[in-house]
């Protein structure tokens, strides 16, 4: 890690479900802004922001087809955050807990997110300047 100050994020809303999930992701991109590295332990339905195997669809409600929709996608709002710190020189770490991932067989994330348990999120906090916990409890 960096000199710069360190946040950890734990969050547990599934992806498309609550306006929360926007709401994390603008924290995160702030903090990056900050220039702070970041940490986030996802449990939950959190695990699923990840999953790589996500794809877009169109909306037939609507009269829009996949590309006319551009419907955003977790795994791409992950991906650019991930780009974002890298171009600033920031760590960016993402865990899911492996056993929400097992639970929800979510099991396929994107390059740079990692399987772990609440021992990181533990570490995580405890080395962190802040940790900053979202849910529905």
């Amino acid at each position: 890690m960096s000199e710069n100050k360190t946040l950890t994020f734990a969050f547990m809303d599934p992806p498309f479900e609550s306006e929360r999930t926007v709401t994390f992701f603008r924290l995160l991109d702030a903090a990056l802004e900050k220039n702070a590295n970041v940490r986030v332990f996802a449990y939950e339905g959190a695990v699923a922001l990840s999953f790589s195997k996500q794809s877009p669809h169109g909306n037939a409600v609507h009269g829009h087809d996949c590309e006319e929709e551009a419907h955003p996608l977790s795994k791409d709002w992950v991906a650019a955050l991930q780009q974002k710190a890298a171009g600033k020189g920031l760590a960016f770490e993402w865990i899911n807990c492996g056993l929400c991932v097992d639970e929800r067989g979510v099991n396929d994330v994107i390059d740079g997110c990692g399987r772990g348990g609440p021992p990181d999120l533990w570490r995580y906090a405890s080395e962190a300047f802040n940790t900053l916990t979202i849910g529905t409890r």
